[in-house]
């Protein structure tokens, strides 16, 4: 009876599996997806990837969403891009990936996981292009280190040939992907450039030229930009992901109050209400307004009796948002000039 159970079980999460298989983003969502995940994990400051790390990778995986199905065995499986420098230094296009893998042990629920993976080796992306790429076993991986501090990047760096960033949304709490395959997509690669591995496409589609010039930005200045018909260099200076900093901190604060509000009752999350303003597109919110929420999460941190509730990772990461937000909307409006209405023409 145990037999048939522990079988029925697995073969749900299986069916739990494919089910999620059945609603894959389209490539460009793809493409737009990873551009977001690449632009949320550095906008906290003090949790963003180190730009030196970055500075003096050879290849950056970016899978959103990976989802991961357990009951008795997990089941994890995601679609992203990677992208690898060339012998020149110069990144190549983003190219569409698969990443799967497998655990045993009691755990249960679904998770939905957005993946970094930084390769810090030429060997470990070599592996990677060559075909299915064991993390693990085929190169030694390493939790990454987070905020500026250049000697932690220094120590992992000469730990690990792959460094993971994650950011859970589920029930799972922690992330290991030591056992996970990953593997180029080829045929989607060819689907969506027109064009086999190796040759230049006749045109770049703009989500994957976003995300090119966004990684450019965050590692090297000088690299050429593709643009629609191919290749080009970039001319002039190249904006920094900072002039995006407040929308993407403005999205991110939505999504994680989201989650926060789906596990508190009514009249908790009346307390924690945030202005309107942060899920709505327009004006951002006023800054005292914004600050009015802040104090109320302050208490609550501060409070050993709502222990509970912030030790919650669903109320630390908004939290943690909402104080960026509005330190960086604070400091938007110290640099504004304030003045009278102009004079009418």
């Amino acid at each position: 009876m145990r037999r048939f159970a522990a079988i029925g079980t697995v073969s749900f999460c299986i069916l739990l599996l494919l089910a999620a298989a059945q609603a894959i983003a389209g490539p460009d969502e793809t493409m737009r997806a990873a551009d977001e995940v690449l632009h949320e994990s550095m906008a906290i400051t003090a949790r963003q990837i180190p730009e030196s790390l970055l500075a003096e990778a050879q290849g950056v995986a970016i899978i959103p969403d990976v989802i991961k199905v357990g009951l008795v065995a997990g089941i994890r499986r995601g679609h992203g891009v990677v992208m690898v420098r060339n012998p020149d230094g110069q990144w190549s296009l983003p190219q569409f990936v698969v990443l799967t893998g497998g655990s045993v042990g009691w755990q249960a629920g679904i998770q939905g996981t957005d993946v970094i993976l930084v390769f810090m080796t030429r060997k470990s992306v070599d592996g990677m292009m060559r075909g299915k790429f064991t993390i693990g076993a085929d190169a030694a991986a390493a939790a990454g280190p987070v905020g500026r501090n250049a000697a932690a990047a220094t120590d992992a760096r000469l730990k690990a040939e792959i460094l993971s960033y994650s950011r859970s949304r589920g029930l799972f709490v922690g992330l290991s992907l030591d056992g996970s395959a990953i593997e180029i997509d080829s045929e989607a690669q060819v689907a969506y450039y027109g064009a086999v591995p190796g040759q230049a496409p006749a045109q770049v589609p703009e989500p994957a030229n976003r995300l090119y010039q966004d990684l450019v930005q965050l590692t090297q200045l000088g690299n050429p930009v593709p643009q629609q018909g191919g290749l080009v260099p970039a001319t002039g200076p190249v904006p920094t992901l900072a002039s995006n900093r407040v929308p993407t901190l403005r999205q991110l604060l939505a999504k994680n109050a989201k989650q926060l509000f789906a596990v508190v009752d009514p009249p908790w999350q009346q307390y924690l209400a945030l202005p309107k303003e942060v899920f709505e597109p327009g004006e951002p919110p006023r800054v005292e307004v914004l600050q009015k929420a802040l104090q109320q999460y302050d208490q609550v941190a501060q409070s050993p009796k709502y222990q509970a509730l912030s030790q919650r990772p669903e109320f630390q990461s908004t939290y943690e948002v909402l104080r960026e937000y509005a330190q960086e909307l604070a400091e938007t409006s110290r640099r504004q000039i304030d003045l009278p209405p102009p004079p009418r023409s």
